[in-house]
């Protein structure tokens, strides 16, 4: 499968438990779309569907509604041939048992297909875990560090990563970033969940946030980037406190203003602190008409902009 054509494709698809109206509803009438050869993301606090959509494309669970693909075939019809050709890491992951890493990663090997001599050993020295260990003596992190090198080892054309960095230490999560970025180089499609926005945004082409079993939107991570908010202070030496409410009152993407005179020079200088939604342009602009003195902008706060989504589709419902 090329870049161009679909991974993943979800039309109409819902999940859920027991009968409705007062049964369980984990998604509700899902639609996407994922490129191959890209990186999607999926952001949603816990219990918002990540798990359940992941679960669904490798055939653990199936829909209540709707349709799947999923590198071309169906899951519930493509087997164990569809499942070799996806690595996967399970939100819940559980190692247990006597056995070594090693021996453990050599039996899902002769499952899930042919891999490269010393991929695992790379893999696992990347990571930074011992393969001779027992599993169960194993820390969280690095039973997490062997889920991730069973899911890369064998290259398969789609990663399926639940909460991949859970567990992680700082320095072994930018090396995973690495990794997911390198499958994407070779033209792996890579499709991870997290509710760590920054994470997602650090390698993801595409982001989906999900809110209560709906996708609230489907961006690219620099579209969700130009209509973040952005924090802008600045400093005017030749202005009033109401010239300078004068000149940005007609701005509609500008909230939380505050306007204080300082005594940093002669004469005061007018300071003011916003917040600025979505493009910046009508802003600089405006404070363009004034001498500028001081003046930052901070780099968009997505995290705040996805709460807002949050909280725009929490209203939507009432």
């Amino acid at each position: 499968m090329t870049t161009g054509s679909t991974a993943i494709e979800l039309a109409g698809v819902s999940k859920w438990y027991g009968r409705l109206p007062s049964g369980h509803s984990a998604l509700d009438s899902i639609d996407l779309s994922v490129e191959a050869g890209s990186v999607f993301g999926m952001i949603g606090p816990n219990g918002a569907g990540k798990t359940t959509t992941m679960r669904l494309l490798l055939d653990i669970i199936r829909p209540s509604a709707g349709s799947i693909r999923v590198l071309g075939s169906e899951p519930k019809s493509g087997g164990p041939e569809l499942r070799r050709r996806i690595g996967y890491l399970p939100g819940e992951l559980r190692l247990e048992g006597r056995v070594t890493g090693r021996s453990l990663l050599q039996h899902y090997a002769r499952i899930s297909g042919p891999v490269a001599p010393g991929a695992i050993d790379g893999l696992a020295e990347r990571l930074g875990v011992e393969l001779d260990r027992p599993v169960r003596t194993l820390s969280k992190g690095n039973k997490q560090k062997l889920g991730l090198v069973q899911a890369f080892m064998h290259r398969p054309p789609l990663l399926v990563l639940d909460e991949p960095t859970s567990g992680l230490d700082p320095l072994v999560q930018r090396e995973f970033l690495a990794m997911v970025r390198e499958a994407r180089d070779a033209g792996q499609t890579v499709f991870l969940s997290s509710h760590i926005l920054s994470e997602i945004q650090q390698v993801a082409d595409s982001v989906a946030i999900l809110r209560a079993g709906r996708i609230v939107t489907v961006s690219s991570v620099e579209g969700l980037r130009q209509s973040a908010v952005r924090r802008v202070r600045a400093g005017f030496a030749d202005a009033t406190p109401g010239a300078v409410e004068v000149a940005l009152a007609g701005i509609p993407n500008l909230s939380d203003l505050v306007v204080k005179v300082s005594g940093r020079a002669a004469g005061g200088v007018t300071d003011i602190t916003a917040t600025v939604g979505g493009d910046i342009d009508a802003f600089v602009k405006a404070i363009a008409a004034f001498t500028i003195v001081d003046l930052a902008i901070e780099e968009p706060d997505l995290e705040e902009s996805v709460l807002k989504m949050y909280g725009a589709e929490a209203r939507a419902e009432r």
